[in-house]
């Protein structure tokens, strides 16, 4: 059976016992026991070298676990931030699509990839009995978090609402220390203050800055809607990644992108039957940005999911936000627009924050 901890590729799972006939040339082709019966005249399970029971020689290899290479969760992280920018530069240029349906098409592309997948590496369709509660949990609320920072693109700027979505290591080390038991100290605290700083520099509420609001995109309605998005983006996405964490290597990676698909995809149709919003885009090109919208996404889900599996979530959750770098650039180039100096003072608090908080992590685990 093939194993399920999603630590590589297909072809990277090492079949069980292999680790017993690596170093046994005489057994090497036969089953572990046979080789074991061979190496070990009369059966008293002792080596007849060093006369220990296991033989310390095989002992050793079993012992030996392969160490991740250092730093491939970050990596397989900032390449899902990019392939995550790149979608929703495409979101941004999609014209006369709802939010909730470019996320319902987003999960039709991904189930299409997902299902042969999930197929081939017989991993099954409903998961571990165990898992279930926080497959569905996984499921809710990365598909919420979808749905709210499609919305989030559509009614603010692409870095403002990328700024605020990033937010979410804030969040992410509060849900992490009510529940996976981290550590929660002042400095979080600071970091947490330093961010929601941020964010009140990038939305600019009136109470606090006067009705002069100029810089903005859009009605300041519609786009404090869009703000209030992007925050509860952050808050969901930060839930997702601390029960990613929680399921650890017990559940296939495909699995858990199975559950956010066909969950996002119920929630998506259920919300435009209820708004009457479904319609298809009249060019051709915009068509052609719903299908890569949905394998850039995939993308991105997919090695944020590994990452998650092999670095911890608040790791996860500081490094993507090279997703903020990403966001400006895109803004700059392909649609004219400088940002604000309000909201590269309110980015510089936020990636500030994270910046901090990934530096507090390292230096407390290298003592």
């Amino acid at each position: 059976m093939r194993s399920q901890d999603g630590a590589g590729e297909p072809g990277e799972v090492a079949e069980p016992g292999l680790a017993l006939t690596v170093e046994a040339a005489p057994g090497a082709g036969e089953e572990p026991a046979a080789a074991e019966a061979e190496e070990t005249p009369g059966g008293d399970g002792r080596c007849w070298l060093c006369r220990s029971s296991p033989c310390c020689s095989r002992a050793e290899p079993e012992a030996k676990k392969k160490a991740p290479c250092p730093g491939l969760g970050l990596f397989y992280t900032l390449l899902s931030a990019f392939l995550f920018s790149v979608g929703s530069l495409f979101v941004k240029k999609v014209q006369d699509v709802h939010a909730v349906e470019l996320s319902a098409f987003r999960c039709v592309f991904q189930m299409l990839v997902i299902i042969p997948c999930l197929i081939y590496r017989k991993t099954g369709f409903i998961g571990p009995k165990d898992q279930r509660i926080f497959l569905v949990l996984r499921g809710l609320l990365g598909s919420s978090a979808m749905i709210l920072l499609y919305y989030a693109y559509k009614t603010t700027s692409l870095a403002d609402a990328t700024v605020i979505t990033f937010s979410c290591p804030v969040f992410t080390a509060l849900f992490a220390w009510i529940f996976l038991k981290e550590k929660y100290s002042l400095w979080d605290a600071f970091f947490t203050f330093f961010t929601i700083v941020g964010v009140i520099l990038i939305v600019r509420p009136p109470f606090l800055f006067g009705s002069n609001t100029s810089g903005t995109e859009g009605n300041y309605t519609v786009r404090l809607l869009g703000t209030l998005a992007a925050v509860a983006s952050a808050v969901f996405a930060a839930m997702t990644l601390v029960i990613l964490r929680k399921m650890g290597k017990s559940v296939d990676y495909f699995l858990s992108i199975w559950y956010y698909v066909i969950i996002g995809l119920t929630e998506s149709v259920i919300v435009l039957f209820v708004i009457g919003g479904w319609s298809l885009p009249p060019c051709g090109i915009d068509r052609l940005f719903l299908i890569l919208i949905g394998l850039f996404g995939l993308g991105g889900q997919i090695f944020l999911t590994k990452a998650v599996q092999i670095e911890k979530a608040g790791h996860v959750a500081i490094m993507r936000t090279m997703d903020v770098v990403f966001a400006f650039i895109f803004q700059i180039i392909f649609f004219n627009d400088m940002p604000s100096w309000w909201t590269v003072g309110g980015a510089f608090c936020v990636v500030a924050s994270s910046i901090g908080a990934a530096t507090r992590k390292w230096i407390q685990n290298s003592k």
